[in-house]
C-alpha cells in the first residue's frame, strides 16, 4: 500500500465527487480512480459505489473511513515529528562519558573548548564506560570522553580515534584513623587482607586497575569487600570506612584536601592515566567536526580545570 492511496481516498471521501477528489489531488481522473482501484485491491473489498445519485461509501468504506483519515493524519505527524528531530539531532553536540568525568572534568573542559564562541546544543549520556562504548558502537554519539591506559584499550575497533586531552591519576586511599593515618595501608600484610573496594567489570577504571596489578603484581593480599562500577560509590564506602579504592584524584581531590581520606599507599602505587576523548575516524556532522578542530588545537591541562572546577 502507498501513502497517496490513503490521501486520495481521504480527498474522494471528503467531496465524494471523483472529479472534484481528482482536481483536489492535481491528477488527472483516469489516474485518480486507477490509485482508488489498487487501494480497494490491497484491501480486497469495494469502498465505494457509483450511482445515479453520485458516488457512496460502501459498508466496507465507511468502515475504512474514520481509520484511514486518522492514519494518515499520524502519518504526516509522524513524519513531521522525525524531521524536527533529525533537525535537533544535526544542530545538536552528542557526548559520552563516564561517570566519573560527567561531572568533574567534563564541564570545565566544555567552557575551556568554548573559547568565547558557544558550542550550541550538547547532549551528555553518562553510563559505565561500557555503556558509552556500546553507545559510541551504535551511532549514539559523536564523542566519547573516558580515562585511557594503554594496559587497557578500549574495546572500539579502529574505525575511532582517540585524543588526550588532560591527566589524571589513581590513587589508593582509606578513611583516616584517629591520628590521621590511613586505616588500611599499603603493603600490607599477607596473613591479614586489606579490605578492597573494586571496580565491576563495566568500569574502565576497573580495567586498567586490574591490567596495572596483572602486570606488576597485586601490592599485597586484597580482599573484596564490595565491588561497584561507579567510582563516586567506591568513594563514599572508602570515606565511611569500609576499606580501600584506587580512586580518581579528579574525582576525590576535595576529600583529600579536607582530611575525609588520605593516601592508603605511597606514590609507587599511583596509576597515572589519560583523559582522552574519542571520535568516529568517519566525518560528522559541521558542528562536530568544529568542535574536533577546537580540541585540536586547544591546550587541556587536565590538573589546572580539575583545580578550577573545585
Amino acid at each position: 500500500m502507498e501513502l497517496i492511496w490513503l490521501e486520495d481516498f481521504a480527498a474522494l471521501a471528503d467531496s465524494l465527487n471523483f472529479s472534484r477528489a481528482a482536481d483536489a489531488r492535481n491528477v488527472t481522473q483516469p489516474a485518480f480512480s486507477r490509485r482508488i482501484r489498487a487501494l480497494e485491491a490491497w484491501l480486497g473489498a469495494p469502498l465505494f459505489e457509483r450511482t445515479a445519485q453520485g458516488v457512496h461509501f460502501t459498508a466496507a468504506g465507511e468502515r475504512f473511513r474514520g481509520e484511514a483519515q486518522d492514519l494518515v493524519r499520524r502519518i504526516h505527524d509522524l513524519r513531521r515529528d522525525v524531521r524536527e528531530h533529525a533537525t535537533r539531532e544535526a544542530e545538536s553536540l552528542r557526548f559520552a562519558a563516564t561517570h566519573a568525568l560527567s561531572f568533574t572534568f567534563f564541564p570545565t573542559w566544555l567552557r575551556t573548548l568554548e573559547q568565547g564562541r558557544p558550542l550550541g546544543r550538547v547532549q551528555l549520556i553518562s553510563d559505565s564506560l561500557a555503556g558509552c562504548e556500546q553507545v559510541m558502537a551504535q551511532g549514539l554519539a559523536q564523542f566519547l570522553l573516558c580515562h585511557g591506559h594503554d594496559l587497557a584499550p578500549l574495546r572500539l575497533d579502529d574505525a575511532f580515534v582517540r585524543r588526550p586531552v588532560g591527566n589524571d591519576d589513581l590513587i589508593p586511599m582509606a578513611a583516616p584513623d584517629p591520628s590521621g593515618q590511613a586505616r588500611w595501608r599499603l603493603p600490607g600484610r599477607a596473613a591479614s587482607p586489606l579490605p578492597y573496594l573494586a571496580y565491576s567489570e563495566e568500569s574502565g577504571l576497573g580495567r586498567i586497575v586490574e591490567a596495572r596489578h596483572r602486570l606488576a603484581g597485586r601490592p599485597c593480599a586484597l580482599r573484596p569487600a564490595i565491588t561497584s562500577h561507579l567510582a563516586a560509590v567506591l568513594l563514599t564506602l572508602a570515606r565511611d570506612g569500609v576499606g580501600i579504592a584506587w580512586l580518581p584524584r579528579s574525582l576525590a581531590e576535595p576529600d583529600l584536601q579536607a582530611g575525609r581520606l588520605v593516601r592508603a599507599g605511597a606514590p609507587e602505587y599511583d596509576i597515572a592515566v589519560e583523559i582522552q576523548v574519542v571520535r568516529p575516524r568517519a566525518r560528522q556532522n559541521a558542528m562536530a567536526e568544529a568542535l574536533w578542530a577546537r580540541i585540536e588545537t586547544t591546550d587541556c591541562d587536565a590538573e589546572e580545570r580539575t583545580r578550577a572546577a573545585h
